[in-house]
């Protein structure tokens, strides 16, 4: 499911300057006398595939890499700093359009390098919005619902012959006109399971695909098996499945079973996963699955909500990549990054489709286990041994934490510094706050996509503390602290 602003700190003033990314150095990148760029950097096989299912060339798909990743970072950043004024971001080109429900908030998207589009809704209206249209409709007609961040709207995917009964439904539910689109769909979703052949795993005569391996074993479709299923090649058992409402589970695998890192790629190689960040709306993503192997696409939209013949899923990531039956529980990857699991949708690798991912975050946190990452990453600080005072934890996706403890710490005027190590391929915050009124206030804050923040800060003496939040993933911390 989406994930729930950080709400509980307050925000003393915005960041001017959130992250100065260059689009320019995001399409450099050939080397010197050559036509084709240095693609050495990236997995195997990813740019080829890019070429394949967007059209483009080389340069192009190899411009297109570097510039979501810049953008996406930029929009982790702006979408913490923006709490209830963020109504969602997007990419087009090497465009970033973040959408903002105030001129204040849009200041601050201008002052961070990006587009601001100023809507009536925030996302999270958007969201709640979306989750009573789907509950208005009856479920056997639905296909899928969703937000459009582009539209500031909710869309609704139906059956032939629906739209009528959907549409009045979402009117009675008190729903303003024009807020939901209802759109007919030719063909409805269904689950990827029970098709022969390719890299997978069996669950009696059924067979599914790995997502990402996670401390004992791996993260999959809930729609796989039940809690207590037992699998094979490799050999394991559910521990924890949810399905439908979700549709995650976690296989715990035997010991002579060796969890990696590392996604198949089809193209005789793998593709190292470093971590767990979400990518922006219009990133390009890449899918691998036991059926037909690596395809590429975008990401359309986050939260959807989709209805199976076996009932909703919320909370999920649509994406114009294909799948097929049989990819159910595959990996989703922007770069080096998980995103999701595969779950269902519709159409085929040959025509083209729609198809939704669980989200990668959920599935780990709820099975308390850990994404096992393999290479490409950054080093993390060991501890923050640097700083004289320590501080440790562990905290679920979400979650938040006050350090040293709550009623915080007395210092005097001078230089506060802040360390935060946090699990691998997570996305931990670290804010500062000052006691002022009754109340605290966040006078600094680290809030990079990474799992590691650092925070400097000069001010006057008086009472402070550390609040580190869990924006994406879940594990335990360290951290470390000086003060004056």
């Amino acid at each position: 499911m989406r994930r729930t602003s950080f709400r509980a700190i307050t925000v003393a003033t915005a960041a001017a300057t959130l992250l100065a990314a260059s689009i320019t150095a995001a399409t450099a990148g050939t080397a010197a006398g050559s036509d084709r760029p240095d693609v050495t950097g990236y997995a195997p096989g990813m740019v080829a595939a890019m070429e394949r299912d967007l059209g483009l060339t080389t340069s192009e798909a190899v411009a297109r890499l570097k510039t979501d990743e810049a953008l996406s970072e930029k929009q982790v950043v702006l979408a913490k700093t923006l709490d209830k004024g963020y109504a969602g971001a997007w990419v087009d080109g090497t465009e970033l359009f973040v959408a903002v429900t105030d001129k204040a908030h849009a200041a601050e998207v201008r002052a961070a390098g990006a587009t601001a589009v100023t809507v009536d809704r925030s996302l999270s209206q958007l969201d709640r919005l979306a989750t009573k249209a789907h509950r208005a409709a009856p479920d056997a007609k639905i296909a899928a619902t969703y937000v459009d961040v582009e539209s500031n709207s909710v869309v609704m995917e139906v059956a032939k012959g629906a739209k009528g009964a959907v549409t009045s439904a979402v009117k009675r539910a008190g729903i303003a006109a024009g807020s939901v689109s209802v759109v007919e769909v030719a063909e409805m979703p269904r689950t990827f399971i029970n098709v022969i052949g390719g890299n997978a795993y069996y669950i009696g005569g059924s067979r599914c695909s790995v997502g990402f391996s996670a401390t004992g074993g791996f993260v999959t479709a809930g729609h796989c098996g039940s809690r207590g299923a037992t699998t094979s090649q490799p050999s394991g058992t559910f521990q924890v499945s949810s399905f439908p409402g979700n549709d995650y589970a976690y296989v715990n695998v035997g010991s002579d079973d060796n969890p990696v890192g590392a996604v198949n790629n089809y193209n005789g190689g793998t593709v190292n996963v470093t971590g767990s960040s979400a990518a922006a709306v219009g990133s390009t993503v890449c899918r691998s699955g036991s059926t037909t192997g690596w395809h590429c696409g975008t990401i359309r939209a986050y939260n959807a909500s989709v209805t199976y013949p076996q009932g909703t899923v919320s909370g999920l990531i649509r994406t114009n990549v294909c799948a097929e039956p049989g990819d159910s529980g595959g990996s989703l990857l922007a770069g080096t990054q998980a995103q999701g699991l595969t779950s269902g949708g519709s159409g085929n690798c040959s025509s083209g489709g729609t198809t939704y991912f669980q989200p990668v975050n959920e599935a780990l946190g709820a099975a308390n286990v850990s994404l096992i990452t393999d290479g490409g990453g950054t080093t993390p600080p060991t501890g923050c041994t640097s700083e004289r005072t320590a501080f440790s934890g562990s905290l679920w996706s979400g979650g938040q934490a006050a350090e040293p403890g709550t009623t915080g710490f007395s210092v005097l005027s001078g230089t506060i510094t802040g360390c935060l190590d946090g699990p691998s391929g997570t996305d931990f915050d670290l804010y500062l706050q000052k006691a002022s009124g009754g109340s605290w206030t966040t006078v600094a804050r680290g809030i990079t996509a990474a799992p590691d923040e650092s925070v400097r800060y000069t001010g006057t003496s008086g009472t402070y503390r550390w609040v580190v939040h869990a924006y994406s993933g879940s594990g335990s911390y360290t951290g470390g602290y000086t003060t004056p």
